[in-house]
């Protein structure tokens, strides 16, 4: 039986990474890190959580790094921890380039100490395009970082690749643009804003309140993402790819089809609020997917509207709980 590493097992991805794993028959393990409060909901929210095995670490301790490696030993492991919020990374930019940045060489390192077979992906991302310096990216596009999140997420993406280079690991990078689900947590503008869809639809909230309406973002299903992942790391020789819809939409237009779908008009209750803009932002981010249909066979098999129904439909029913 093949066995997998996730760090990163409670977010988002992780949760619907190690789903797609495990019925593809996978022994799953999961790096999590000590909390306070319990951080398991959305392998709960997806009926896994008993499948799984975790293993106590940070991404900030190589030694517990080693020995969730030695525990698990893994022949896939796919990094997908990280501090994700790029607005918070302003406020915690060490924070950020620790983990998101470090952590990524804490991985590497600790599997080039342990067992340099083991086939390794990172979660790259397309903040590190930031002040885009092509109007569609694609592997190739220079990378203009935006944020704390952005250059900490680019100084992972060079460790891989030096990595791979320096010392023929098996160590791919995906370079995801934005992918929502159900599961999004509700810092993401996406869940924020059908999360509040929901709660204006049931009476229980007023407004929504937002700040550059008019950034454009590629959106995929996060549930079609990981697949991408997964086939990076049954290849023969490993790579760098772009994983993207290859459509742009506006936050504006976004929020339209969400307040549409419950039959709501969203210039009623949208308002506008310096608070949220960002100390620097990244107007518009649009991939191409050319490289990842071609070599994986890979493509995104759900629209914007059917991913924000979904997360409408779903919010709906956490709002009535």
């Amino acid at each position: 039986m093949k066995s997998a590493l996730i760090t990163g097992i409670t977010g988002q991805d992780g949760a619907y990474l190690a789903k797609l794993l495990l019925g593809k028959g996978y022994k799953v393990y999961g790096l999590i890190a000590r909390r306070a409060t319990p951080t398991t909901w959305r392998l709960q929210y997806l009926g896994i959580e008993n499948e799984i095995e975790l293993i106590n670490g940070d991404l900030t301790d190589i030694a517990s790094l080693i020995r969730a490696i030695n525990t698990a030993k893994p022949c896939e492991v796919y990094n997908l921890g990280a501090q994700s919020f790029v607005g918070s990374s302003w406020q915690q930019a060490t924070l950020t380039a620790q983990t998101t940045g470090v952590g990524v060489l804490n991985v590497l390192e600790a599997i080039r100490q342990t067992d340099q077979a083991i086939k390794f992906y990172q979660a790259s991302s397309s903040e590190m395009f930031g002040w885009v310096r092509e109007p569609i990216q694609s592997e190739t596009t220079p990378f203009y970082p935006r944020s704390p999140y952005g250059v900490s997420k680019l100084f992972g993406h060079w460790m891989t690749v030096n990595y791979r280079e320096s010392f023929d690991m098996f160590a791919c990078s995906g370079i995801l643009f934005n992918h929502e689900s159900p599961i999004r947590g509700i810092e993401f503008v996406t869940r924020k804003v059908t999360d509040a869809v929901a709660k204006i639809k049931l009476g229980k909230q007023k407004e929504l309140r937002l700040g550059n309406i008019d950034a454009k973002r590629d959106w995929g299903f996060a549930g079609d993402y990981v697949e991408a992942m997964w086939l990076m790391l049954q290849q023969n020789i490993p790579d760098d790819y772009v994983v993207a819809t290859g459509r742009t939409t506006t936050v504006r237009d976004m929020c339209k089809i969400a307040f549409e779908y419950v039959g709501l008009n969203y210039e009623d209750y949208v308002v506008i609020d310096p608070a949220f803009y960002r100390p620097s932002e990244v107007d518009i981010l649009l991939g191409n997917p050319a490289k990842v249909k071609q070599i994986l066979g890979w493509e995104a098999r759900t629209t914007l509207k059917e991913l924000i129904e979904m997360m409408v439909d779903a919010d709906i029913v956490r709002s009535k709980e």
